[in-house]
């Protein structure tokens, strides 16, 4: 669970870091929470944390369909076709985790993944942020 919740922080960084270095460009970055969505999320993490899971998803969890609304509304609204670096959870930007907001953090983030994928801010057309 802590990698889970590691990964999901690096993409609401990333997200707040892609949008402050197109900005100006008209393009959005935006980060989506789609709720307890009901997938196979756990089925190889032991027999009972499968369960526990599956047993949680029947109560609580959403279908896939309405996991992306939020998704779908971000990319087919005109309502938020301007609207960038946010967090939403059911269709309305919401605040994310205080460690979101670290700018450093983001510009580490960013950094790392430029060497990691063997790419220059030049050969991608965005200004360091």
């Amino acid at each position: 669970m802590d990698a889970y919740g590691q990964s999901k922080l690096a993409n609401v960084l990333f997200a707040y870091e892609l949008a402050r270095r197109v900005e100006g460009t008209g393009i959005t970055s935006n980060a989506v929470h789609p709720g307890f969505v009901s997938t196979n999320m756990g089925r190889d993490n032991g027999w009972f944390i499968h369960k526990l899971i599956r047993l949680a998803m029947r109560f609580s969890g959403i279908s896939p369909e309405e996991g992306a609304q939020t998704i779908l509304y971000l990319a087919t609204s005109p309502e938020v076709e301007c609207v960038t670096g946010k967090y939403f959870y059911e269709m309305k930007p919401v605040k994310s985790s205080a460690h979101s907001y670290d700018l450093d953090t983001a510009r580490r983030l960013w950094q790392v993944s430029e060497q990691l994928v063997g790419l220059l801010p030049s050969q991608l057309g965005l200004h360091p942020a």
